[in-house]
């Protein structure tokens, strides 16, 4: 089965031309070679790619005939992403939450000023 399809098949992207695309841009290897879209898997293949900053590592165990359901993903693949990139990508949201919060927007001209009065305050102490 090409990788493009497989990937699909076991609903890591919700459409191919997703997968297609990450391929293009060289974020899909199998057995640790850069894969085309049209690169073929087999079982105990390899497969990592790289999706919403997190490097997942999956194993093949089977092919299946078309898309499946969520719950039986698990009878196609073995994912061996390490829990240290799913604690990377908790760590970046809580950042961007305490940066900004979601729906404010850029900053408008007060938070430029207080921002401005902020920096001029402590290079005023030193």
């Amino acid at each position: 089965m090409r990788v493009d399809k497989y990937l699909w098949c076991v609903r890591y992207f919700k459409t191919r031309n997703m997968v297609t695309e990450l391929c293009k841009k060289n974020h899909v290897t199998v057995n640790g070679i850069v894969a085309k879209p049209s690169r073929e898997v087999f079982p105990s293949d390899a497969v990592t790619f790289r999706r919403d900053q997190i490097t997942y590592k999956i194993r093949v165990l089977a092919i299946p005939e078309n898309r499946v359901g969520a719950k039986l993903v698990d009878i196609y693949r073995k994912d061996e992403t390490p829990e240290e990139a799913f604690a990377h990508l908790e760590l970046l949201k809580l950042s961007k939450e305490h940066y900004r919060k979601n729906g404010e927007g850029r900053p408008t001209k007060k938070d430029r000023r207080d921002i401005e009065n902020y920096t001029e305050d402590t290079n005023e102490t030193e």
